[in-house]
């Protein structure tokens, strides 16, 4: 699969590549904060459709150049004639949050600076979360006199119920590093120096474990909260049993029978039986 923003021109607002089995997606407006524009949406979603389509990928690392992961949507782009620009950048945006939630691989987003806006409905459809030291977070939309775009609303109220979710929508308050650990917006805080490690570590980590058992995790962890428990007890046996038929199944069980560290490869199917030969 190629990735040609890495190669072709590495000044993209949005740049991708894969270093093995983790994909990197990574923002480069610096001195706009990472804030979203028409370019960037339209971007981010051609990045996401090469993730989607490369079966190689196991990870998503997603992260920003410079000193903000995404200050929300460029205002200065859509001063003058807001509908048309705010069409295109949502539409954009909301191709490439689509594809990553239906992943297979989990996404890992390592964050800093500032995380506002669409930046934080970005954030929180991700897997797993780390950020810097001094991050703040935050809605905005309520000082632009806006609502909500980048799915922003439905993961608030996944991640923090519905009356906190409240609270930190219709007030607008910021919410630093510490405060996001507390809610759950974020898995670990680290210092600045080591928050590019710590995610690319998480994602190296996810990328060598059962990505087919990893990908059907998240889809049911995502849909407990809509279903009713007869419904996801079927969608839990449904997937027990589909990994039940890949390889990283059978070397998994094979691993701890043997006392061993399993090996997992992705594979969607285990390698069928050799045929036997009927007696005469």
């Amino acid at each position: 699969m190629t990735y040609p923003d890495r190669s072709s021109d590495p000044s993209a607002s949005v740049l991708c590549w894969r270093e093995g089995a983790v994909a990197q997606l990574r923002f480069n407006r610096p001195t706009a904060l990472n804030a979203i524009d028409v370019a960037m949406a339209q971007g981010f979603h051609a990045a996401c459709q090469a993730i989607a389509a490369d079966p190689w990928v196991r990870a998503v690392h997603i992260s920003a150049e410079g000193p903000a992961f995404m200050a929300g949507g460029d205002l200065l782009a859509m001063r003058h004639d807001p509908v048309p620009v705010a069409r295109e950048l949502i539409a954009g945006m909301h191709g490439g949050l689509l594809l990553l939630a239906a992943l297979r691989a989990p996404v890992v987003a390592s964050v800093q600076g500032a995380v506002f806006g669409g930046g934080l409905g970005l954030v929180l459809g991700c897997d797993l979360v780390v950020a810097a030291e001094g991050t703040r977070f935050g809605m905005a939309y309520p000082l632009i006199g806006a609502s909500s775009d980048c799915s922003t609303s439905w993961g608030l109220v996944q991640v923090l119920g519905l009356r906190k979710a409240m609270e930190v929508a219709l007030l607008a308050d910021v919410v630093d590093a510490a405060e996001a650990l507390r809610l759950g917006l974020v898995n670990r805080v680290v210092p600045p120096a080591a928050l590019h490690a710590e995610g690319e570590r998480l994602a190296q980590r996810l990328a060598a474990g059962p990505t087919q058992a990893l990908g059907q995790l998240k889809r049911l962890l995502r849909a407990a909260g809509q279903n009713d428990l007869p419904t996801h007890l079927d969608a839990e046996a449904a997937a027990f049993l589909a990994c039940a038929q890949t390889a990283d199944f059978t070397e998994g069980v094979g691993a701890f029978l043997a006392k061993r560290q399993p090996i997992f490869t992705g594979a969607e199917r285990a390698p069928l039986p050799p045929t036997q030969t009927e007696k005469p």
